[in-house]
C-alpha cells in the first residue's frame, strides 16, 4: 500500500520522510512543539495552480484529498508553519456522530468511516479505536467503571463512535492527497487573494505570487484575518476562544483504549481514555476570547494554563467520576478553537468573490466533521453543489451585521455560555436572527421574565400560555409583529429588463398589474428552492422582493449570479431602509383605515395587494417609531397588542405554510410541497428549473410534504415534538418532521414533514396510511393530510352554523 505514497510528487523529500516516519501513540509528543523542517528541501513555489488551499490542518488536507479523489489536478496546499501544527495537533481525538443537526451527523458518520480506512489506503496508522459494543442504559457502570450513575435518569450510547490520533489522521490525509498529485508546501504564508472583476485570479504569499482559479480558506483561527486581508474583503464570521482539557497520568487500573467517551451535557464536559489515564475537557460558561491579529501560529498555540478558569469543569469531572480524585494530573492544555455565531461551521463559496471558498469555524468539532465537510466542499467545487443539503452550514447564512469583530467576540461568548440578550422593560424575550434581535414572545407586567429564561425543557414550556394569548389576539382582535429583519430588495430597469429577468428567475408568473403581489419560488436547475419570496410590482419596471431574514446574502448572491450584464438593470438591497410591521387579525384593516383615511374594503384593498398610504410626518427612524406608536394608540380600542415569532410559527404551521430553510431547501421542488399552482406551467415562458419540473411532473414525485396532527399526545405530560422526529407509516420509517408547533386552534400538536415512497407517491399513500411520529422512542398516532386541517375545521364550523340557523327557521 505504500507504493502510492512514494510516487507522491507533491511532497518534498524532507517532508515525505517525516510524514512516513512512525509517530507513536495518540497525542504522544504532539503537545511539545518540534522544529519545522528545514528549507533545504523546500521545492520552489509554482507560478500557477488550479486550486490553492490555505491551511495544512485536518480540514485543509481533507479538502485537498477529496478534490484529488474527484479527479481534479494542479492542486496546491499551503501551510504557514508545519502540517497539523495548529488546532489539529491539540485536538482531543473524539469522532462522535452526536451532533445537533442531521447534516453534521452525516459528516461525522462519513469521517468515521474514512478515518477507519485511511490506514489501509495510505499505510499511516491513524490510531483508530472504536468504542465497545452497544449496551442497555442501566449497564452504564458496567461499561465505564468510573462513571457515577446515582443522579442519572438515562443515558445514550453510540457504539459507532471512535477515538483517533488527530495528527496521524492529518498525516494520512496529506499522504493520500500527495499520492494523488497534490503539492504541499510548508512554511509558506498566504498574505492576500487577488480578485479581478469579482473572480479569484491569484494568491500572494511571502515567497511570491501564484495564479489560480480557486482559493479555499481553511486557515482556522486565522480565517477571519485572511478574509479581511484580501484585495476584496471577504467576511469569515468566526472568533477564537481559549479551550482547555487536562491529561492525567495512567490510573492504577488503566482504562482500556476502547472505553467509550463520556459526554456529560449538564456538566459541559467530555472524558476519553488516553494512555491508560483520561483526557477531559469541556465548554466553560465564561469563555475567554483570543485575538489572532498579528500573532503567528506558535504564539497562539503555546498559550498558558489557567487552573482558575478550568476549575468548574474539573469540579464537574469529579462529580461524574469521583474515583479520579486520587488521579495524578500530567498537564492542562490550552487549545484555542474558533467558534461561529451559531456554533455551526462555515462552508461554501463566498457571496462577493467567485472562486473563493471557505471551510472553517469548526466549533471544537473539526476532527469529527473534517472528513465529511471536506468531501461536501469538494463536491460543491467540482459539481456546482454538494450531494446533501448543507444550507445550515452555508457561509451565506450570515450577513454584515454578524461579521464585525465586536459582534463576533460577544456572540461566541453567548453561544458557548448559552445566554442571549434580554430586555426587561418591554417584556420581550429576544432571540437573534441574522444579526437582528427579534421577540419570541412578550411577558406581561408582573411575570418573572428571568425565571422563564432559565426554564428549559423538552416538555411543555413555561411560555405556553403567553404565546396562546398572542395567538388568540391574532385571531380575534389584532397583533403587531416587527418583521423588519426580513430581506427586502428593489429591482428596477429602464425598459422591460426587470420583468424579463424575474420571469426567468421565478417559477410563478410575475407579470401582474401594478400593486399586485405574487408568491413565488426561485428555483435551481434541479427544480429545488433557492429562494421563497413575495414579489410586488410597484410600477411597470420596478419590483419589490421580500424574502426570509436568513436569505439576505444567499438570495442576493443567487440573483447577482444570474443577473444579465446590463447597466439599465439595477438591484438594490433595501433591507435597512424599511421598517416592517405586520398587523395580523380581523381588526387590522380597522386600524389602517383610521390611520390613513383610505378605504380598506375588499373591493379597494383585495388580497395579495400592495398600496402606499400616509400615516403622518416624521424623518428617518423617528418615522418608524411614529408609525408604531400611532398603530398602538389607535389600536387600543381594537384590543391591539405586541406578538412574537413563536405565535407566528404556530399560526404558520397550523395553516400548512412551508418555510424556506426549515421545510423547503435546494432539494425540494414545488411539486413535492403542494405548490404546483405557483408554477407557470400553462405558459410557454422558460424559467430556471422548468425542464426538471416537467420531467418530475411526468414521472411523479417520490416524496411529499404532509401535515401531521398528533392524536394521542398529552400536551401536559408528554415530550413535545420540535423537529427532526421520525415519521412511520404502517410501522415503516417513511420520513421525518421538518417543523412543529402547538396549534391553539386545533388544541393539538401539528408537525410538517416529508414522507417518501421510492416507487412513487400517490395521494392515497398519504391519506390511507396509519401514521405515527416517534418522539424520543415513544410512538404517537397521527393523521396525515395534504391540506390544512384548519380549513376542514372552518368548513365544519360553517356547516354547523348553517344547520343551527336552519333549525331556527320557521316552517
Amino acid at each position: 500500500m505504500r507504493s502510492c505514497v512514494w510516487s507522491g510528487r507533491g511532497l518534498s523529500p524532507a517532508m515525505l520522510r517525516r510524514l512516513l516516519q512512525p509517530q507513536g501513540a495518540a497525542l504522544k509528543g504532539v503537545l511539545s512543539h518540534r522544529r519545522a523542517v528545514s528549507g533545504d528541501g523546500q521545492p520552489p513555489l509554482p507560478s500557477q495552480a488550479r486550486v490553492v488551499i490555505c491551511g495544512g490542518g485536518i480540514v485543509g488536507t481533507s479538502v485537498a484529498y477529496h478534490l484529488a479523489k474527484m479527479g481534479w489536478t494542479d492542486i496546491l496546499l499551503l501551510e504557514q508553519g508545519r502540517l497539523g501544527a495548529g488546532t489539529t495537533r491539540m485536538c482531543a481525538g473524539i469522532v462522535s456522530v452526536a451532533k445537533s443537526i442531521s447534516i453534521e451527523s452525516q459528516m461525522a458518520d462519513y469521517s468515521n468511516s474514512l478515518y477507519q480506512q485511511l490506514e489501509e489506503e495510505t499505510g499511516v496508522n491513524t490510531g483508530y479505536v472504536k468504542t465497545a459494543p452497544g449496551i442497555q442504559t442501566q449497564e452504564v457502570s458496567k461499561l465505564h467503571s468510573l462513571v457515577n450513575i446515582h443522579d442519572l435518569v438515562g443515558a445514550l450510547h453510540l457504539p459507532g463512535d471512535a477515538v483517533v490520533s488527530p495528527p496521524e489522521v492529518n498525516r494520512a490525509l496529506a499522504v493520500g492527497a500527495a499520492g494523488l498529485g497534490v503539492q504541499i508546501l510548508e512554511r509558506t504564508t498566504v498574505q492576500q487573494v487577488l480578485v479581478e472583476k469579482g473572480h479569484v485570479t491569484a494568491v500572494e504569499t511571502d515567497r511570491g505570487s501564484i495564479n489560480c482559479e480557486y482559493f479555499v480558506n481553511c486557515a482556522g483561527q486565522w480565517g477571519y484575518e485572511l478574509g479581511q486581508a484580501s484585495e476584496v474583503k471577504v467576511s469569515v464570521p468566526l472568533h477564537g476562544c481559549e479551550h482547555f482539557y487536562l491529561l492525567s497520568k495512567p490510573l492504577q487500573q488503566p482504562l482500556p483504549s476502547d472505553t467509550p467517551v463520556v459526554m456529560d451535557m449538564d456538566g459541559r464536559i467530555y472524558v476519553r481514555p488516553w494512555q491508560g489515564g483520561v483526557l477531559s475537557g469541556g465548554f466553560e460558561k465564561n469563555p475567554k476570547p483570543i485575538f489572532t491579529e498579528g500573532r503567528n501560529q506558535l504564539e497562539v498555540q503555546n498559550m498558558q494554563e489557567d487552573w482558575d478558569h478550568f476549575e468548574p469543569m474539573l469540579s464537574a469531572l469529579l462529580r461524574r467520576m469521583p474515583k479520579l480524585e486520587t488521579a495524578e494530573i500530567q498537564q492542562l492544555v490550552n487549545c484555542p478553537e474558533s467558534f461561529t455565531p451559531d456554533m455551526r461551521c462555515l462552508m461554501g463559496e463566498t457571496p462577493g468573490v467567485h472562486g473563493y471558498y471557505v471551510l472553517a469555524g469548526m466549533n471544537s468539532s473539526g476532527l469529527a466533521l473534517a472528513g465529511g465537510a471536506g468531501r461536501y466542499l469538494a463536491e460543491w467545487m467540482v459539481y456546482g453543489y454538494p450531494t446533501a443539503n448543507v444550507w445550515p452550514l452555508d457561509i451565506k447564512r450570515f450577513g454584515n451585521l454578524q461579521s464585525s469583530r465586536t459582534f463576533l467576540r460577544h456572540r461566541v461568548m453567548e453561544v458557548m455560555h448559552g445566554s442571549s440578550a434580554k430586555d426587561q422593560s418591554s417584556g420581550a424575550r429576544w432571540m437573534e436572527k441574522h444579526g437582528f434581535e427579534r421577540p419570541k414572545y412578550f411577558v406581561p407586567a408582573g411575570k418573572d421574565l428571568l425565571s422563564l429564561d432559565r426554564s428549559k425543557t423538552f416538555y411543555k414550556p413555561d411560555w405556553f400560555d403567553l404565546v396562546g394569548s398572542e395567538v388568540k389576539c391574532c385571531k380575534e382582535a389584532v397583533c403587531v409583529i416587527d418583521m423588519s429583519s426580513f430581506t427586502k430588495f428593489e429591482l428596477t430597469s429602464s425598459g422591460d429588463q426587470a420583468l424579463e429577468y424575474l420571469q426567468f428567475l421565478c417559477a410563478n408568473d410575475v407579470d401582474v398589474p401594478v400593486g399586485h403581489m405574487v408568491h413565488t419560488g426561485m428555483l435551481n436547475e434541479r427544480g429545488g428552492y433557492e429562494n421563497d419570496c413575495s414579489v410586488v410590482r410597484l410600477s411597470k419596471n420596478s419590483f419589490f422582493i421580500i424574502s426570509p431574514s436568513d436569505q439576505q446574502v444567499h438570495c442576493w448572491s443567487w440573483m447577482k449570479k444570474h443577473m444579465p450584464n446590463d447597466p439599465q438593470l439595477h438591484l438594490e438591497d433595501v433591507s435597512w431602509k424599511y421598517t416592517a410591521l405586520n398587523l395580523i387579525g380581523p381588526r387590522a384593516t380597522d386600524i389602517l383605515a383610521e390611520l390613513s383615511y383610505v378605504s380598506m374594503t375588499p373591493d379597494h384593498f383585495p388580497s395579495m395587494f400592495c398600496k402606499e398610504m400616509s400615516v403622518g410626518y416624521a424623518n428617518g427612524i423617528r418615522y418608524a417609531l411614529h408609525v408604531y406608536n400611532e398603530v398602538m394608540s389607535v389600536g387600543q380600542k381594537y384590543g391591539v397588542r405586541n406578538a412574537g415569532y413563536y405565535s407566528l410559527r404556530s399560526l404558520r404551521i397550523e395553516k400548512f405554510l412551508a418555510f424556506w430553510g426549515q421545510d423547503l431547501d435546494a432539494f425540494t421542488t414545488p411539486l413535492e410541497c403542494g405548490r404546483e399552482f405557483r408554477v407557470k406551467f400553462d405558459t410557454d415562458m422558460d424559467f430556471l428549473g422548468r425542464e426538471a419540473l416537467l420531467q418530475q411532473r411526468q414521472e411523479g414525485v417520490s416524496r411529499r410534504l404532509v401535515m401531521l396532527v398528533l392524536e394521542e399526545h398529552d400536551t401536559e405530560l408528554d415530550l413535545w415534538p420540535w423537529w427532526g422526529e421520525p415519521v412511520l407509516r404502517n410501522k415503516q420509517l417513511v420520513g421525518a418532521t421538518t417543523s412543529s408547533a402547538y396549534s391553539y386552534t386545533l388544541e393539538r400538536h401539528v408537525c410538517l414533514g416529508f414522507v417518501s415512497a421510492p416507487g412513487g407517491l400517490s395521494p392515497d399513500f398519504v391519506t390511507r396510511g396509519d401514521y405515527e411520529v416517534d418522539i424520543a422512542g415513544q410512538h404517537y398516532a397521527a393523521k396525515a393530510k395534504l391540506y390544512p386541517f384548519i380549513s376542514l375545521l372552518s368548513q365544519q364550523r360553517r356547516l354547523k352554523d348553517q344547520l343551527d340557523l336552519g333549525s331556527m327557521t320557521p316552517e
